[in-house]
């Protein structure tokens, strides 16, 4: 399946250009997703490539490690045609009940082979730092991944949720090709100061959750229940107090796409990330086949400056403090 040029970017460092859409991979985990489904998930993967997708996004823990072989299992055959993105420097206790920061050098030596192993593979493609560790100098944590380049076991060094001044200081002492921060329509911190850093620099822009879990797919509905483990259980935006809110913004975000491009609400929600920065790449979450439906919906046109203006009024209208993803983040080592 072939695309404009317009709707692919190049990552530094990474010498094949990619589509900018690519397939997140936490929910096939299982962990905090109600468990795991690996036929479907492998099934998904695989339609997903044969819908132009070629990254493929992951971590060891996404369902400690369960994602990363899913993913490793999917791919064989198909390794050559596909950018693999994964990270490193999030640890777990041994009954994984609690998921802490951790960028040692012993700790990132431990991961790649343990992430290689399990992605069935001998390189990675774009490794990034999960989240930021405090305890850990960075210049320790950069002089370990600048190893793991020059061994050729990674191709390129992301970073995820890190701040302006955390990038700031990783760049004094190794080449950064990405960031990876939340970002969509309900949640837009990153417009402050890290998507104009990204810009400045040159930094593809991997933006995790942009249906902001399901909220912009055009299928929540107001009898929703989140059952088990899910995370929505713990976002704010799905409690009882916040949930109509963002309800009443999303049907009429819906309206607008229909009568103004005859496109659904999930086609809008990925099309407007795409239209903030030519970097950004949209991580489209999926664990079900028939959730790769509408890839090709969200590419090949543009919103106008009045739409974007729109759209801002109508969020305006219906949420009037916004709420920010803050709560998934894990705590310090």
């Amino acid at each position: 399946m072939s695309y404009n040029l317009k709707d692919t970017v190049t990552i530094k460092g990474i010498d094949k250009p990619v589509l900018r859409i690519a397939l997140g991979t936490w929910a096939i985990g299982g962990w905090m997703w109600g468990g795991p489904d690996d036929d479907n998930a492998i099934k998904t993967i695989h339609k997903a490539i044969d819908n132009g997708i070629n990254v493929i996004d992951t971590a060891p823990v996404y369902g400690f490690g369960h994602s990363e072989e899913v993913v490793g299992k999917a791919l064989q055959g198909k390794r050559d045609k596909i950018v693999i993105a994964t990270k490193v420097a999030l640890n777990w206790t041994d009954d994984k009940e609690k998921v802490f920061r951790d960028t040692r050098p012993e700790r990132i030596r431990q991961e790649i082979e343990d992430s290689l192993k399990r992605l069935k593979t001998d390189y990675i493609d774009l490794y990034q730092i999960h989240w930021p560790d405090d305890k850990t100098p960075i210049e320790q944590t950069a002089i370990e991944l600048n190893k793991l380049h020059k061994e050729g076991k990674i191709k390129a060094i992301g970073v995820s949720n890190f701040s302006v001044q955390q990038m700031e200081a990783i760049r004094q002492y190794t080449d950064l090709a990405s960031i990876q921060p939340p970002y969509n329509l309900f949640e837009r911190e990153i417009e402050k100061d890290i998507l104009p850093y990204a810009k400045k620099h040159d930094l593809a822009a991997l933006c995790y959750g942009p249906l902001c879990r399901g909220l912009l797919s055009g299928k929540m509905t107001r009898d929703r229940v989140f059952n088990g483990d899910d995370l929505r259980k713990s976002d704010p935006k799905f409690s009882a107090a916040n949930f109509e809110n963002y309800l009443a913004a999303t049907e009429e975000l819906k309206t607008f796409a229909k009568d103004n491009y005859n496109k659904s609400l999930l086609a809008l929600a990925i099309r407007w990330v795409l239209d903030q920065y030519q970097g950004n790449i949209p991580l489209w979450g999926a664990r079900k086949p028939e959730q790769i439906e509408g890839i090709q919906d969200a590419l090949g046109w543009s919103l106008s400056e009045q739409d974007l203006k729109t759209i801002d009024d109508i969020l305006n209208k219906h949420i009037k403090e916004p709420i920010s993803p803050e709560f998934m983040a894990p705590p310090s080592r």
